[in-house]
């Protein structure tokens, strides 16, 4: 015997979803026109640093269009091929926007590497100029997503790539003043080598968080091996709890799996799956569970028991 929860909260798809799309919208549109501008300006003065940024603004132009996509993707309503709803297309997202930081950022280390190696001449004024408008449009960028939702990884993500693109500026701003006043080009390799750097550090933790979902890991704050005994302690009727399993569909859509055993055959069904359902929202967040009431022995004992005699399920 269970039951299924379809309830969402008031937060369900809400949680400034259609905020944060349209800030990402517009932070796609300033970093895809800057970009051609940027790379004209790397071109022409000869400076790494801002073919670099031009090219993390490229792949930064990408991930937000993909970032925006991903919530306009997420609002679509389940069907029967996707029973759960479309809401980790924006974790797929997140994932592919942090590995494409670590592809930018080997790039950044290659070409500055190589550049060490045989430094060419740089327009100190060209970059300046460049850099400084550069710097003004991601500050934009960077203004319109800080205002939306850091919980969700999709627009973690997205802040990631401005974050990014923002360092670059800075680090091309430096590099051309250095440049400008004293002529030492190296400087201009080795701040994109820092740049890199930081991105990476950055890029990990989104991929960490985000492949942690897509592995149906168990969210934080969630431990299976005590919420049986909680459910126990708060509950009254049921004598045990087992097979648990906790995982996200998203950042805010928590979903819960479980096993409970009545302790008095008398006692209905529906109120201790009601009871559970509660406790499971009032405690954890968890706005859908699955809870399979049990009378006696478990129905998966056997299936658990490699020795047990296997039934053929019926077709």
């Amino acid at each position: 015997m269970h039951t299924h929860s379809h309830e969402h909260g008031p937060h369900d798809h809400a949680h400034g979803s259609s905020q944060s799309e349209r800030r990402i919208g517009l932070a796609a549109l300033l970093t895809g026109a800057f970009m051609v501008a940027e790379a004209a300006g790397g071109v022409v003065s000869g400076s790494l640093a801002l073919i670099a940024d031009a090219g993390h603004m490229l792949t930064d132009f990408a991930g937000l269009a993909l970032a925006w996509l991903g919530f306009r993707m997420a609002r679509r309503p389940a069907d029967w091929k996707r029973s759960y709803g479309y809401d980790r297309f924006g974790v797929l997202v997140a994932f592919a926007n942090g590995l494409a930081l670590f592809a930018i950022a080997g790039w950044i280390v290659a070409e500055a590497v190589q550049r060490l190696g045989s430094p060419g001449d740089v327009l100190g004024g060209v970059m300046f100029w460049v850099a400084l408008a550069g710097l003004g449009v991601n500050l934009a960028a960077f203004r319109l997503l800080s205002h939306g939702d850091h919980g969700n990884l999709n627009v973690r993500a997205a802040v990631l790539h401005v974050i990014g693109d923002l360092l670059g500026s800075v680090a091309a701003l430096a590099a051309s003043l250095v440049i400008l006043t004293t002529g030492w080009t190296p400087i201009d390799p080795i701040l994109s080598i820092l740049v890199a750097v930081l991105i990476l550090g950055s890029a990990a933790r989104v991929v960490r968080d985000a492949g942690h979902i897509l592995l149906e890991g168990t969210p934080a704050g969630l431990d299976p091996r005590q919420i049986g005994a909680d459910i126990v302690a708060s509950v009254s009727g049921v004598a045990d709890v087992h097979h648990v399993h906790a995982w996200s569909l998203s950042q805010d859509r928590i979903v819960v799996t479980l096993h409970a055993r009545l302790a008095d055959a008398g006692v209905a069904p529906e109120a201790i799956t009601a009871a559970i359902k509660e406790h499971l929202k009032a405690t954890y967040g968890v706005d859908h569970a699955t809870v399979e009431i049990e009378i006696g022995r478990c129905a998966d004992a056997n299936v658990s028991s490699p020795d047990a005699p296997q039934t053929p399920v019926p077709r």
